[in-house]
C-alpha cells in the first residue's frame, strides 16, 4: 500500500481521492477550505464537491506537510494558482517525491506549461503529468477511463502507473511530457469554441470541422514547443478533445455554449464554484503561440471572445473568411495552417 498525497480537493481531487482508495492506497487529501475537511473527516464525504461520493480510507487535511510526506504527490490545482501553490510546498517537500500534476493549462504570465513551473519551484521533486479524458463524476463512481501518464523516467513512470492503475482507471504510459500538457491545454479552449458552435445552432459540421482542424492547432503548438506530434493524437489530446467538446457535463464546453446563447462572460462565472480552466489558458495558450510563431486561428478566435470584447458574429464570420487551405499532410509541402 502506498501513501499517496492529493493537493486540492475539489471534484477533480476528490474522484483521485476515491479511485486511490480502490487501488487499496492510503490517500491524505489537502483541502483549502476548512469545511472540507470536516465533511470528511466526520461523513467521508467532500460537502462542496461530489458531495454523492463516499470517501473511505482517505484522511483530509489543511497541513500541507501531512499532504507532502509521501511516496507521490498529486497536484490537483487549477493551472493559475499552482505556482504559487509549489511555493508554500516547497519547505516541506521531501527530496526525490514524485510531483504528478493534474493541471492543465498554461501560465499565463510565463506561457510555461505546467511541468516548467514546478521544476522551478520544486526542484527536488520528480516530474509526471497525468492528463486524459476524465470527468470526476465518472471516476469517482469507478465508471471504465483510460488516461495518460506522461513521465521523463520510466522506472518512474512504471511504478506511478502501478499505483494509481485499476480495472477501471487504466494509465498509459509515455515519456513526451510536454505533448501531453499542450493538449490538456489546448482542448479546453478548443471545447469552449465548440460550445459557442453548439450554442450558436452552427450545426454537427461546424463541430466536427471545429474539432478536425482544432487537433492540426494542438499538434503545431506542442510540436513547436518539443512534443511529439502522435501523442496529440492519443488520450491526452484527440481523446480529451472528443469527451470536452461534446457535452455539458465539461465546464469549457458549458461555458462556451452559454456564450453562444448570448450570456455574458461575467454573467457565467458569476454562476460558477468550479474554475473553467479554457478561460486564462485561451491567453496564455495565444501567448505561447506567438512566441514560438505557431499560428492558432481557432485558439485565437476564443481569446478574441473572453479577452477582447469581439463579438461571436464577427468572430464566425472572420474564421470562415479565412484562405482556403491544403489538408494536413497534402504531398505537395503545401501549408497545413487551419
Amino acid at each position: 500500500m502506498a501513501k499517496i498525497g492529493i493537493v486540492g480537493a475539489g471534484a477533480w481531487g476528490t474522484a483521485l481521492a476515491a479511485s486511490l482508495s480502490r487501488a487499496g492506497h492510503h490517500g491524505v487529501l489537502w483541502a483549502h477550505e476548512a469545511e472540507v475537511v470536516e465533511g470528511i473527516r466526520g461523513n467521508g464525504r467532500n460537502p462542496l464537491f461530489l458531495p454523492d461520493i463516499v470517501l473511505t480510507g482517505v484522511t483530509a487535511t489543511t497541513d500541507l506537510a501531512a499532504a507532502s510526506d509521501a511516496d507521490a504527490v498529486l497536484l490537483v490545482v487549477p493551472a493559475q494558482f499552482l505556482r504559487g501553490l509549489c511555493r508554500r510546498l516547497r519547505p516541506h517537500w521531501p527530496a526525490g517525491v514524485p510531483a504528478v500534476i493534474c493541471a492543465k493549462g498554461v501560465e499565463t504570465d510565463s506561457f510555461a506549461a505546467m511541468s516548467e513551473v514546478v521544476a522551478e519551484e520544486l526542484p527536488a521533486a520528480r516530474l509526471a503529468v497525468l492528463s486524459g479524458p476524465t470527468f470526476a463524476a465518472e471516476v469517482a463512481r469507478g465508471l471504465p477511463t483510460a488516461i495518460t501518464l506522461a513521465c521523463g523516467d520510466a522506472g518512474l513512470g512504471q511504478r506511478l502507473v502501478e499505483w494509481i492503475g485499476t480495472p477501471s482507471f487504466r494509465p498509459y504510459l509515455t515519456d513526451d511530457v510536454i505533448g501531453a500538457e499542450i493538449g490538456g491545454a489546448v482542448k479546453n479552449v478548443l471545447a469552449i469554441a465548440c460550445g459557442v458552435v453548439e450554442g450558436r445552432g452552427l450545426g454537427d459540421n461546424a463541430r466536427a470541422a471545429l474539432i478536425t482542424r482544432g487537433v492540426a492547432e494542438l499538434m503545431r503548438l506542442a510540436v513547436a514547443k518539443g512534443g511529439r506530434a502522435e501523442t496529440c493524437m492519443g488520450l491526452s489530446g484527440l481523446g480529451d478533445l472528443i469527451l470536452t467538446a461534446s457535452s455539458q457535463q465539461s465546464r469549457n464546453y458549458s461555458l462556451g455554449f452559454a456564450l453562444g446563447e448570448g450570456k455574458s462572460l461575467s454573467e457565467i462565472l458569476a454562476a460558477r464554484r468550479s474554475v473553467t480552466e479554457g478561460v486564462a489558458t485561451a491567453a496564455a495558450v495565444t501567448g505561447l503561440a506567438a512566441k514560438l510563431g505557431v499560428e492558432l486561428p481557432i485558439c485565437d478566435a476564443v481569446a478574441g471572445l473572453l479577452h477582447h470584447s469581439r463579438g461571436i458574429e464577427e468572430t464566425i464570420r472572420d474564421l470562415l473568411a479565412r484562405p482556403f487551405r491544403h489538408e494536413l499532410g497534402f504531398t505537395d509541402g503545401g501549408d497545413s495552417a487551419a
